[in-house]
């Protein structure tokens, strides 16, 4: 919100592929190596010292991967921003980050640490530290009146990265032997485990910011991207719980299938979208109903046109959960080939849809073309869903239906307490 009101759109727009960029190497990255990470030394006994070659083995490819993508940067960033509409500046602030991704490399692999070893405060500690130390940094710019400079903003992004891995560090030091032992046996297997969930991790970085990039490309103008960016951040609070829910329900599904059968699983999958879609859908109506004060309130005048994309977002984003869980659930009873196919052919179809809307409508053709994309997607999935495990939507809307009797009665009875209360 601060940089939304301290820049230019267009400004704004380029950081806004920055983060796409910078955030899509991150998490693909991730895809690959902390799910490897996790899994391998978690499932190894604590004193087998295999631990210490698995994570230096791991620690080996992040930084391998590391070094590729900077020299991408160097070598090819200048026709990345060109092609993406991104201009001069994309490219100067992404070698400016040069210094964050090598820390970086440091901070996911002590993630990978915690994680590996079920300790999860050091890693929230960890990005709590990177935000907020960014935020106070952008904040006193802001009020001080200091001129934001993109390729400053990155540097101070570095600087905050360094933070958080700082902080990240004491919480991991009892899980550092101080050995670095490498071997290629464990950097085959580890590089081998990624297979559709690396991939797959590629796909869906690519989905999710299919509208920026191809907006970008298309109209060439970061102003552009900057409506769907901010339109994109609010979207986001739809889309969370759903994530959530899948780190939730993706252990119980996966123990299910293997202890109670399929009706198990086919229970819990439709309830848990009922659940999800009972929360979605009061939110997304209000939102659609406010999307231009909402809009206003937290991005200013200059962004009214993302309205209407936030509007077209959210009727995609009543759809998201339905789609998100049909994936998890995939990948828990060991369907990941059938799930990375099924993301494969909808990142095309988007590709062709969005391609072919921005060149007939313009401005909101991304917008558009994630709508049908999302429409034709759900359709897809909803009958390999019918097919694999027997989903019904009458079930599912059976669950909402039960779900909101329950809340309900818990609000009137809530009111009756009240009541009772102040007449007393």
């Amino acid at each position: 919100m601060i940089l939304v009101h301290a820049m230019t759109p267009a400004r704004y727009g380029v950081w806004a592929l920055f983060l796409v960029v910078t955030t899509f190497f991150e998490m693909t990255k991730s895809g690959l190596l902390k799910n490897a990470h996790v899994l391998y030394v978690s499932g190894t006994a604590a004193d087998n010292p295999e631990k210490t070659t698995i994570a230096s083995s791991s620690l080996i490819i992040n930084t391998g991967i590391t070094i590729l993508f900077i020299a991408f940067i160097y070598l090819w960033g200048d026709g990345l921003s060109r092609w993406v509409g991104g201009g001069p500046e994309l490219a100067t602030t992404l070698r400016w980050f040069v210094p964050g991704l090598v820390v970086m490399v440091f901070f996911s692999h002590l993630e990978a640490v915690q994680q590996s070893h079920l300790d999860f405060k050091g890693v929230f500690a960890g990005y709590f530290a990177r935000q907020l130390s960014f935020l106070i940094v952008i904040a006193s710019l802001r009020l001080t009146h200091q001129p934001i400079r993109l390729e400053h903003l990155s540097l101070y992004w570095s600087g905050c990265v360094f933070i958080g891995t700082v902080v990240i560090y004491f919480y991991s030091r009892r899980y550092l032997l101080n050995r670095f032992d490498p071997t290629m046996a464990w950097v085959k297997k580890i590089t081998g485990y990624g297979g559709y969930i690396f991939t797959s991790g590629i796909v869906a970085n690519l989905f999710s910011n299919l509208d920026q990039l191809m907006t970008g490309a298309v109209i060439k103008s970061t102003a552009d991207v900057a409506m769907y960016n901010s339109a994109s951040r609010l979207n986001q609070f739809i889309d969370t719980p759903s994530y959530a829910a899948a780190d939730v329900i993706f252990p119980k599904i996966s123990k299910a299938s293997v202890e109670e059968g399929e009706n198990k699983v086919l229970y819990l999958y439709e309830r848990m979208v009922a659940v999800l879609m009972c929360f979605t859908t009061p939110l997304v109506i209000f939102i659609i109903i406010f999307a231009w004060p909402i809009t206003t309130i937290i991005a200013g005048n200059a962004y009214q046109r993302a309205a209407l994309i936030l509007q077209l977002y959210m009727v995609a984003g009543f759809l998201r959960p339905f789609q998100n869980q049909s994936a998890n659930l995939l990948n828990s009873l060991g369907k990941a080939r059938l799930c990375f196919i099924i993301n494969l052919i909808s990142l095309g179809v988007n590709l062709i849809v969005n391609w072919t809307c921005l060149h007939t409508i313009g401005f909101y053709g991304a917008a558009t073309g994630t709508v049908i994309t999302c429409l034709l997607g759900t359709t897809a999935w909803y009958f390999v869903m019918r097919r694999q495990v027997g989903v019904e939507m009458r079930s599912i809307i059976r669950y909402m239906g039960e779900f909101y009797g329950v809340f309900y009665r818990e609000a009137l009875a809530i009111l009756r307490r009240v009541r009772g209360g102040a007449g007393a």
